[in-house]
């Protein structure tokens, strides 16, 4: 059996430094959807402007991994960036770009895939089921999504005293 090894995310805070620290609005659209959005890299290059539709609140996801489509809702703080899409940004450019803010605003060695990794986690924190997540993410799978149920160590803690205090 295959080996899973808990994702490294990063905080809502750490997001919102980095994109303070992040000067390019393509840059920042592509961030922005890899969090809020929790698109994949490729996600993200392959999106048009038709593939928008603000007025039902959507973004379509065409082809994506496993050759299938899917709909993603718009975050409300990706509202205003959607004008820069089609992001016409190299997938390897963009990779940089992410090392590269990440490591100068939060000290941290994250790739693009990190975003989305942390913006499943966000969701799952703030309540959303893990069928929800499952479906934002595009897995077939649960247990493909079941990774991003990694508990916090403190969190773990904090019950455990709850109980036999």
């Amino acid at each position: 059996m295959k080996r899973l090894k808990i994702p490294e995310i990063i905080t809502l805070k750490e997001f919102d430094e980095l994109l303070k620290q992040t000067k390019k609005p393509e840059h920042k659209l592509a961030f922005k959807l890899g969090f809020l959005c929790c698109l994949r890299i490729s996600e993200v290059l392959k999106l048009q402007q038709e593939d928008v539709d603000k007025n039902r609140g959507y973004l379509y996801i065409k082809q994506a991994k496993g050759g299938k489509d899917r709909m993603v809702p718009i975050a409300k703080p990706l509202v205003k960036d959607l004008k820069y899409i089609p992001i016409k940004i190299k997938r390897r450019a963009l990779q940089h770009a992410i090392e590269k803010i990440a490591k100068e605003s939060i000290n941290k060695k994250i790739h693009f895939h990190t975003l989305r990794h942390s913006g499943a986690t966000f969701y799952l924190n703030q309540g959303m089921n893990l069928r929800e997540v499952q479906q934002l993410l595009g897995h077939s799978r649960i247990d493909t999504t079941s990774i991003y149920t990694h508990i916090n160590p403190s969190d773990l803690q904090n019950k455990f005293k709850g109980i036999w205090d």
